[in-house]
């Protein structure tokens, strides 16, 4: 595979969380880097964070793993346990099973980035942990429930 030409990666934008959750994305955007090199064993993507936005729902991952590395800028790494600047070079881990939901805000006046590694597990299931909401994943198909299992209809 020759070297990645990141100016003919399509940016993606926009979410599939379902809404009111997928406006909160706004000024969030992502090139899927190792879907364009053709990777299939994990997902590697870089971030832009423009100020004032926010990279997910806080979340955590059943049966994924996951390493952020802070490229551009600085954000904030918001966890169970408290917030935590991050700048550039510096890195976060977020093992499979661990629930401590985490997300990164930029606060900054300036555009962040950061390269997010994960592996992609034939089924997920994601659990934002400010709302009630389960993301389950199988076949490359997304399904949102309540945290109880029950089909998600909307906040409650």
């Amino acid at each position: 595979m020759p070297k990645l030409d990141l100016t003919k990666v399509p940016v993606k934008t926009g979410s599939i969380y379902p809404e009111p959750y997928a406006a909160m994305m706004a000024g969030r955007s992502s090139l899927r880097l190792g879907e364009a090199g053709g990777l299939t064993q994990f997902g590697a993507n870089l971030v832009t964070l423009h100020p004032g936005a926010l990279s997910s729902l806080r979340h955590w991952h059943l049966h994924e793993d996951e390493f952020v590395m802070v490229t551009q800028g600085e954000c904030v790494m918001v966890q169970d346990g408290g917030e935590t600047l991050m700048q550039v070079g510096d890195c976060a881990a977020f093992p499979a099973g661990m629930a401590d939901g985490h997300h990164f805000i930029n606060r900054s006046p300036t555009v962040a980035k950061f390269l997010v590694i994960g592996t992609k597990a034939k089924a997920e299931v994601g659990t934002y942990s400010d709302v009630d909401l389960q993301v389950h994943i199988a076949d490359g198909k997304a399904r949102f429930t309540y945290k109880d299992g029950t089909d998600w209809l909307g906040p409650r």
